[in-house]
């Protein structure tokens, strides 16, 4: 795993330098195009501006043409041949501008492609930094030795202590406490494992020494199975991006070989050869297609200039695009749909003690702990300004709660693990409040005294306010369907799903990475236009197999930003709807550039074959119609995203 990790980074640093250096021949190359045009105007001595035009068709094209050498000899062709060819001719009848421009704007394209392509990496090395790299095993003499993860055997025992990332998927064999699964399931607390329990590589153990039995090894462990889901998923090329390569190189084909064809028949007719050439050349800067290829990016980057400014961003146009078109979203819960956080929702008094009595004595056990209900607990009663008492003698017990005196008597506070601790019987009321409790989805706190329960602290995870409006604004633009896929039980889930108005058959509950994988799938090849919404590392892979990723980006993990393909760098999921209002936009100006473009491209193709196009005017009709593209682009500027 090791090996496959430093190769990865020296990968993602080639690329990096790749994508830095193709940047700065995109920024000459401009330089040179702007210096040639300020000096047409100028009317300073020609060989400056050849000199200027030369740079930016040397620093335009070389990409260019290094990638349509490589090309040809594969026995292929690419539009990469078409562009410098067009700009050449361009060069040889004057008109050096034209090719400059058209070099620029194509460099320029393969800049933004060239940095889309390391996401993929990304992610990955982002996955792989979850795992641990060594492992304390623990030997037969009881001693530990510290090994590399990549060395452990299935059978093997290792140690993890308190606040450590556990390095294995394994069996709990000694130990009992709580582990932050939320890096692989996504549940919003800790889980309580005692032993014989299954934990993950890459969890983080809370408050108790943990002996596991390994069961897999490094490279079979969950992780190691989401990093290989998320590279799968991204390798995976969209249908557009197969329609694009497929359009290129047979555009490219059908404009060489009919400008050859058109060479041979002016010839034939009894054109003179100098007319013939001239008009070839014409048709070569016609049928350029700059107006196309500028088509989508002047409306793209302007519709993800506007969403950066309210905090959406976009990874590239092809997200965009995808975004306007989907029917189908799938949600996570946790940290998605719900704040993340869990609140107490409701304090409940089963004997002569007063709620606030009850909450008293809960955050008085609970003061010095760690365990985030715990810290739930005392949000609460400090936004209430309860009164902070004094226990002694606290004492935590793992996986159970904790006990602790106050004014000479014992108390404890903890769940039903600890209540049987205590000996404690239930009541009819305190059997109907804690179901009531449980169908609500609802963690339940204990409050007691030796063997009576006295009061019950109800903590849930609550739904954002923002959500429900969100899924009813986008109902209305178009979504068809809401699916919600969670790591907490079926119970929560369905409790939380029905607050939000999801049909419960679209409601799954208690997936692992690969069950929420298999359920984007599943929607994938039924026709439907994905997007999942997500926000931790457990949703990384799904939010790459999906059509569109979406991350929540102020509490998201960093292997789910970089799996994503948008990132909302606020917690509000009204920008959800507000952005798939405005890709829906970006899709529909995209459609009217290039019906023109297309349209535009075809009549001077046209008037150059059977009339006769003179050059100035195909370049004036050509850049004309690049600008009028261009300007529809800029319309995206200006959309709101409120």
């Amino acid at each position: 795993m090791e090996s496959i990790a430093e190769k990865m980074f020296a990968e993602i640093e080639a690329e990096q330098k790749e994508v830095k250096h193709r940047a700065v021949l995109t920024g000459i190359s401009l330089i040179g195009l702007m210096a040639g045009v300020a000096f047409q105007f100028s009317q300073v001595e020609s060989w400056l501006i050849g000199v200027a035009f030369l740079i930016a068709y040397l620093a335009g094209g070389i990409p260019a043409t290094v990638q349509a050498i490589k090309t040809l000899k594969e026995k292929s062709l690419d539009i990469n041949l078409l562009m410098i060819l067009a700009a050449l001719a361009a060069a040889g009848v004057g008109e050096a501008r034209d090719g400059a421009i058209l070099l620029f704007l194509f460099s320029f394209a393969g800049t933004l492609e060239g940095y889309a392509m390391g996401n993929t990496k990304r992610a990955v090395a982002a996955l792989m930094k979850l795992r641990p790299d060594e492992a304390n095993i623990l030997n037969e003499d009881g001693s530990t030795t510290r090994v590399r993860v990549e060395t452990l055997a299935i059978g093997q025992r290792v140690i993890v202590r308190p606040g450590e990332r556990l390095p294995v998927d394994g069996i709990i064999e000694a130990g009992e406490g709580a582990v932050d699964q939320s890096s692989v399931t996504g549940e919003s607390v800790p889980v309580d494992k005692i032993i014989g329990d299954i934990v993950f590589a890459g969890t983080v153990n809370q408050n108790a020494v943990l002996t596991i039995n390994v069961t897999k090894t490094a490279g079979q462990s969950t992780i190691a199975r989401m990093i290989e889901l998320v590279t799968q998923a991204q390798e995976q090329r969209s249908p557009s991006e197969r329609f694009s390569n497929w359009f290129g190189e047979r555009y490219t084909v059908a404009v060489l070989v009919g400008s050859i064809v058109a060479l041979g028949i002016f010839v034939a007719i009894g054109m003179p050869t100098a007319d013939a050439f001239y008009k070839v050349a014409t048709l070569l800067v016609v049928a350029s297609p700059c107006a196309i290829v500028i088509s989508v990016p002047a409306a793209v980057l302007s519709a993800i200039a506007a969403a950066a400014r309210k905090g959406v961003l976009f990874k590239g146009g092809a997200a965009l695009e995808d975004f306007g078109s989907i029917n189908t979203i799938a949600f996570d819960k946790t940290g998605t749909l719900t704040e993340g956080k869990m609140k107490v929702t409701d304090v409940v008094s089963v004997s002569d003690l007063t709620e606030s009595e009850v909450l008293s004595l809960a955050m008085a056990l609970e003061t010095h702990s760690e365990h985030p209900l715990a810290h739930s607990v005392r949000t609460y009663s400090e936004d209430l300004g309860v009164l902070v008492r004094e226990t002694h003698s606290t004492e935590a017990i793992p996986g159970k709660g904790i006990v602790g005196s106050l004014d000479g008597r014992q108390y404890w506070a903890g769940n039903r693990a600890l209540m049987s601790l205590q000996n404690c019987q239930l009541t009819d009321v305190l059997t109907q409040t804690l179901k009531q409790f449980e169908i609500t989805g609802k963690t339940t706190m204990l409050i007691g005294s030796g063997t009576d329960v006295l009061g019950v602290i109800a903590i849930a995870d609550t739904v954002r306010k923002t959500a429900i409006p969100a899924l009813a604004t986008l109902r209305a633009q178009g979504v068809k369907r809401f699916i919600m896929l969670t790591g907490d039980t079926e119970l929560v889930a369905q409790t939380i799903g029905t607050q939000l108005g999801i049909e419960p058959e679209n409601i799954f509950g208690a997936l692992l990475p690969e069950d929420k994988v298999k359920q984007v799938e599943l929607l994938n090849s039924n026709g439907n236009k994905v997007a999942f919404v997500g926000d931790g590392v457990n949703d990384a892979a799904a939010l790459a197999i999906s059509h569109v990723g979406v991350a929540m980006g102020v509490g998201g993990s960093d292997v789910a930003i970089e799996a994503a393909d948008v990132t909302l760098l606020s917690d509000d999921l009204s920008k959800l709807a507000q952005t798939h209002a405005l890709a829906k936009q970006a899709n529909r100006i995209i459609k009217q550039n290039l019906y023109f473009a297309v349209g535009i491209m075809t009549l001077m193709v046209l008037v150059t074959i059977f009339g006769n196009l003179p050059l100035p005017l195909g370049v004036v009709g050509h850049e004309g119609g690049t600008l009028l593209v261009v300007a529809n682009g800029l319309r995206m500027l200006f959309q709101k995203v409120d």
